[in-house]
Order: C-alpha cells, then structure tokens, then sequence
C-alpha cells in the first residue's frame, strides 16, 4: 500500500484525529514564513525579528513594532488553502478533535474548524492594555503610529510574543487533544520552536504522520512521513 493509501485508511477508520501545524501550512496562502532562505529571518532589519516582537521591544519601541507589524505580520487579504479546507471537512465529518497550530493568521476558523487551540495568539485580536476593550484587526491595520483606545491606553494584540509565556488554557487544552488522539497528523512545521514542539511528546499513539516539505527532528520517531506540499497530501483526504 503507497503512502498516501495508508493515510487515507488510517483517516477513514478513525474519528479521533487531532492536527497539529505550523506556518508550512499558510505559505500557500501567501503568507511567508520566518525560517525558509527568503523568511522573515533572513531579511535585513533595524533590529533582527525576533527582537522587534519581543515583549520588551513592545514596551519601549512601540511605534517601530507597529511600523513592522503592520508591514509583516498583519496579513489579512489571504484565504483558506486546500490543506485548511481538508481539516474543516474532516471536522465537519466528525473525524478531526481539534486543531493545534503555532499561526496567528486565524485562517483555521476562516475555513470552518472550529476547535482551534492558537498556541501563538492570533492577530485577528486586540485589547486595551488598560481597560481590556477589543479591537478587531481593521482598527490596528488603518491606525498610525501606536494604536489607543478610547480611553488613551495602548493596544497589543493578541499574540505571543517573546519572553511571554503561551496561555496555559490553550497549552492545557492541546496537551489534552494531543494525548488522546488517535492519529495525530503534524504538517508545516519545522518542530524546532519550543515549547510548542514538544507537545508531540504528549502523543502515545502509533499513527504520527508527518507532511513537511524539510526534515524534522521528529522524523526517526514518524510512523508516516511525507516529504511535499502539505497541501498536496491532505486535498487528497
């Protein structure tokens, strides 16, 4: 039985399936990522990327950390892929638990899932530091400078940045997903940013497919690897 065969069976004989993914699954949406040869990363900056969405970069230069999000980070003009639109089905049918993803594009509930643990944040939220106040992304995509509320405070959006720590709801709830799911199915992620990465070690089933276009440190450790587009292989489900 080839590959793709086994998946298919493997997904039609369980109804416990849990995703777990990372920015491999949105770059066909043309939303680039941070650690490819033309990723964020590897662009020139004032300061490196990781330094300008760090907490306290935030905290004292939060002008140019806006300039930067808005230019890089908040993507909003992008659609669902054939990879998040696979995931909404197999929900739909009652097949996917839940969906655990490192993104904050929220292009996972813009397909239909509706189990979604957003281990990073998403942009598609913002509150007031002082008053707590919401703000969708429009108000901070059409603002200049450093957004405020209403009441003058400040507003972050809701994403984790560095030197925070993940939402233990959110990381409660993956751990959850993660250690009961039947198949777990991992694609678009490069496994090396922790402590999302090691949530697969919560895992104790014997179906870990992985679907990355690069090695992983998790591919001595896959029962399924897939080597292409994770596009490709879930539109196939």
């Amino acid at each position: 039985m080839d590959k793709i065969s086994t998946l298919k069976s493997w997904v039609q004989d369980s109804d416990n399936i849990v995703f777990f993914g990372g920015a491999g699954v949105s770059t066909e949406s043309g939303i680039p990522d941070f650690r490819s040869t033309d990723g964020l990363y590897h662009q020139k900056f004032a300061y490196p990327p990781e330094t300008i969405l760090s907490h306290s970069f935030f905290h004292a230069h939060a002008e140019y950390f806006y300039n930067f999000y808005r230019e890089k980070m908040l993507i909003l003009d992008v659609e669902p892929n054939r990879a998040h639109l696979a995931l909404a089905r197999l929900e739909e049918q009652g097949k996917l638990k839940a969906v655990v993803t490192q993104n904050i594009d929220g292009l996972h509930y813009k397909a239909g899932n509706k189990k979604v643990y957003e281990l990073h944040g998403s942009i598609h939220r913002n509150y007031c530091q002082k008053c707590g106040k919401f703000y969708g992304p429009e108000f901070i995509q059409q603002s200049t400078g450093i957004p405020r509320c209403s009441c003058g405070g400040i507003i972050k959006p809701d994403v984790v940045l560095y030197e925070e720590s993940l939402n233990d709801k959110c990381i409660m709830g993956s751990v959850e997903a993660i250690a009961g799911a039947d198949v777990l199915i991992v694609g678009g992620t490069s496994l090396t940013v922790y402590p999302a990465a090691g949530l697969l070690r919560y895992y104790r089933g014997n179906k870990l497919v992985l679907i990355n276009r690069d090695e992983t440190p998790y591919d001595d450790e896959a029962n399924l690897i897939f080597h292409e587009s994770i596009g490709s292989v879930l539109g196939e489900l």
